[in-house]
Formats: C-alpha cells, structure tokens, sequence
C-alpha cells in the first residue's frame, strides 16, 4: 500500500479508483474499463505534476520525511560494492544512527558514512531515527582519519532530524563531539561529497555535510533546526511549523540560490519513494561527476577549495 500525504489526497483518490478498476478489469475483460483506466491514470499524473510543482517548504519537509522514501542503506546496496561495515568509535560504544565503512564506489575505493533511520518500527529503534550520540560522531571522525591516511575520498549521505538531544548523549560530550567532526570534514586531504537525502538537521547533518561539494536531493532540507524546534524557539508555539519552514529557506533550491549547497539532484514525479531505483541511479552518476572534479589534485588543494567554498557562503556577488 502506497504511503499519501495530506496535501497528495487527490491524487490518492484517483490512483485508488485505477486500482479498483484494474481489479474488476481482470475479472470483465472490458475494454470499456480499459478506457476508463487509462483516463484515470492520466488524470492522476496530471494532478501529481500540478501538486509538485507547487510544494511549499512546509510539504516539501513532509516529502523528505516521507516513510518510504529511501534511506541510506538503500543506497549503499544501489551504489557501493564490497561494502565493510565499520563499528565503534574506540572510547564508548558503537552507534548505529550513524552507519559508515568501506566500499567500491563504480571502481573506485571510498569511505562511506551516513545516516541511517530505519524503515520499520524495529530498525528505527535500533538506528535511533538517524539521530546520533557522541559515539556515532567519533566513529565517523576515526574513518574520516583513516580516510585521510589512505587516500581514499568518503561520501557522507544526511538524513537526519538532528543529533540526539537526550541526558546520555549531552553528558557524553555531544557538541564536543559535533564540532570535532565539523572540524576534521575541514581537515582532510581527501575529496568529501556530502548529499543531503532526505532531512539535514541542524549540527548533526553539518558534523558530516562539510564537504567540498554539497549535493541535495529536490525535495530534501536542510535546516538549522527542525520546523517545529525554530516554531518553539521564535515563537513559542511548535504548531506555527509551517511559518517557520516557510521563513528558513530550507529547500535545495533556496539553498543553491545562497551557495549553501552546489547541486540539486532532480527526484521522480512523486518524490524519491515513487521510485527508489531511478534516485539512487542518479544520485549515483551525481557524485561520481563531483568526485572526477578532484581526481590529480594534491590534498592542499582539496582543502583549500572547501575552506573557500565555506568562507564564501553568505558573501555578497562581486559587482561585473
């Protein structure tokens, strides 16, 4: 059963008496129903291409943490061969939040780390939502380090609502942890590309996200903190959610216009869960064209093109 937002009603409306109708179908033979059935589907696509091409912040923040779109194991089994997973962070414990290890990325040797929240009640529990500890931090600091001293490029995939909030994670040194992680993204000599697959959440998505190159799917965020979280914050009311996205600039395409991000990669009419197979084929192709960017170039280069990229965000253009 198909997932629908509350802004998709329509469209589920329609696609449901296409549903039904193909069911009666094979029992009639009709062409009649035929007919009928490729009018519906029609009228369906048509309302889903009206309903996408106007979301608001707010429905595209429900779009990013739609249930079915695909998460970061999703995407390792798409892209990464010989994947190793890689635990602990050698002072704690180990933090599944945060999935990371080594591959092949199309030939090539990487170091992967990403968020992972699960895709049923189970895997969400054991990976926290994707929201992180110290531990999850440090272990990605540990295999950014190695990456470094092996010379292999990491790809970092975000989806996360934040890093974890609760008494244990603050008492283990939380923003401790955060701001080394931010702090060795800088560091490494090594290409990083960062792609934002669904929510990039406050410090938790920066921690992994300073990279050379960020790439964004269509309808992900990327945000300083959560819709409701800014809502409490400004105006002590978490049900103005919906002011506050719109106010954030939090859409990949706001954020490319402000040089946050440098590449929007396009989703299926529908969003990414419509179809998993053809996002993660692109995204694929994404990152392989802004890893080839830094193919030959020594690591003094790497850094200083993302101390660059980072120090120019929020400059004003250069008069012509």
């Amino acid at each position: 059963m198909r997932t629908y937002l509350d802004f998709e009603k329509p469209v589920a409306e329609l696609e449901s008496q296409v549903s039904e109708l193909r069911s009666l179908a094979l029992a009639e033979d009709s062409a009649s129903i035929a007919e009928e059935i490729e009018r519906l589907e029609k009228k369906a696509r048509e309302a889903l291409e009206e309903t996408y091409a106007k979301l608001t912040p707010w429905q595209k923040t429900q779009v990013a943490r739609h249930p079915d779109r695909p998460h970061c194991m999703d995407y390792i089994e798409g892209l990464i061969e010989e994947f190793t997973p890689l635990a602990g962070d050698r002072y704690f414990s180990e933090d599944k939040a945060i999935v990371a290890g080594l591959g092949r990325f199309r030939g090539r040797p990487v170091v992967l780390i990403g968020h992972e929240k699960g895709s049923d009640t189970e895997s969400r529990l054991e990976h926290n939502f994707g929201m992180a500890r110290p531990e999850g931090y440090r272990k990605a600091v540990r295999l950014m380090e190695m990456a470094d001293r092996f010379s292999l490029p990491v790809i970092t995939l975000i989806d996360t609502a934040g890093a974890y909030p609760g008494i244990g994670a603050e008492e283990r040194g939380q923003s401790e942890a955060i701001a080394r992680s931010t702090d060795c993204c800088l560091r490494i000599g090594v290409p990083l590309i960062a792609v934002v697959i669904g929510e990039g959440g406050s410090g938790g998505a920066v921690a992994v996200a300073t990279a050379n190159r960020v790439l964004m799917l269509e309808h992900s965020i990327y945000t300083v903190a959560s819709p409701e979280a800014a809502a409490s914050i400004l105006w002590h009311d978490s049900a103005r959610a919906i002011d506050a996205a719109t106010n954030m600039k939090i859409t990949a395409q706001d954020l490319l216009e402000l040089g946050v991000i440098d590449t929007i990669i396009p989703e299926p009419l529908g969003g990414a869960h419509r179809d998993p197979a053809q996002v993660i084929a692109d995204t694929g192709e994404a990152i392989d064209e802004a890893l080839a960017a830094f193919d030959g170039l020594a690591p003094e280069e790497v850094r200083r093109q993302r101390h660059e990229k980072f120090m120019a965000i929020g400059r004003p253009a250069e008069a012509d």
